[in-house]
């Protein structure tokens, strides 16, 4: 019988002569371990394109109380620069990358979350595949979902805006025109280890413009470029990142929620 990985390359070589993955960046070196794609394959279905319900808010929406403002439109404070202080720019109350200038971090560390951000790609578009409107936002600096604008255009499944990077596709391309806001709603709950050996993988939640693309989806380890992801020990809390690739990518509304535990709030008031 023939292995997937024979079984990938077949398929592969199919789509190719029929024009289908004509143009579509990628590779095919290294299989997942789920036997079926490659890492970055270009041969990997396109996710289904779904216009999301609602138009764009031309304003942010106010936060819950209890979340942790990252990024409100008025200052940096909550963030270092990979180089030290952050250079990027703020503009018409949007967090804008510079490109050449590195990412950002949270100062403060988090665990498990409910994270909201928008953004919005370059318009006009320039570029194709992964030179395209790229950025990321990455969870416990190891675990990333992608920004990028693919909007009409198309990279490599696992690579396009919504996927849990280098791993899983977004069960749908759910994405508005450029220019306008994408909102990302993300559940992350990080792994578990015991004396060194993992007992519960990382999951995700992801919603797009309100629209489910990943529903409490493993993560397969850290995030890698061309790479299996693995997993290796580290801290129950870290920072968050904003990953700068190029491309003045414009950030807006971002707030973290930790996500607590049941049955601690303070009891109902008595019945008079």
């Amino acid at each position: 019988m023939r292995s997937y990985k024979t079984w990938g390359l077949v398929m592969a070589v199919a789509l190719a002569a029929c024009g289908l993955v004509y143009g579509i960046d990628g590779f095919q070196e290294n299989l997942q371990p789920y036997g079926t794609y490659y890492v970055h394959d270009p041969a990997r279905p396109q996710p289904l394109v779904v216009t999301p319900g609602e138009p764009a808010s031309p304003l942010p929406t106010t936060p819950p109380s209890d979340a942790t403002v990252l990024f409100g439109g008025w200052d940096l404070d909550a963030w270092v620069g990979d180089n030290g202080a952050p250079t990027w720019r703020i503009e018409d109350g949007a967090l804008v990358a510079v490109p050449g200038e590195g990412g950002i971090r949270t100062k403060e560390r988090f665990g498990d979350i409910q994270l909201h951000l928008e953004w919005s790609a370059p318009n006009p578009p320039v570029g194709t595949g992964q030179d395209r409107g790229n950025s990321g936002v990455i969870i416990m600096n190891r675990y990333e979902i992608q920004i990028l604008d693919n909007y009409n255009a198309q990279s490599y499944a696992d690579g396009t805006a919504g996927a849990l990077y280098g791993q899983w596709p977004p069960l749908v391309n759910a994405l508005r025109p450029p220019g306008e806001w994408n909102t990302y709603d993300i559940i992350f709950t990080g792994p578990r280890w015991t004396d060194g050996e993992l007992t519960r993988p990382a999951h995700a939640t992801v919603l797009v413009n309100g629209v489910v693309v990943h529903n409490h989806q493993a993560l397969l380890g850290a995030v890698a470029w061309r790479q299996v992801a693995q997993y290796s020990p580290h801290p129950e809390t870290e920072t968050l990142s904003l990953q700068e690739h190029g491309h003045p990518v414009r950030f807006r509304n971002i707030w973290v929620r930790n996500i607590g535990e049941y049955d601690t709030g303070e009891p109902a008031p008595a019945t008079p």
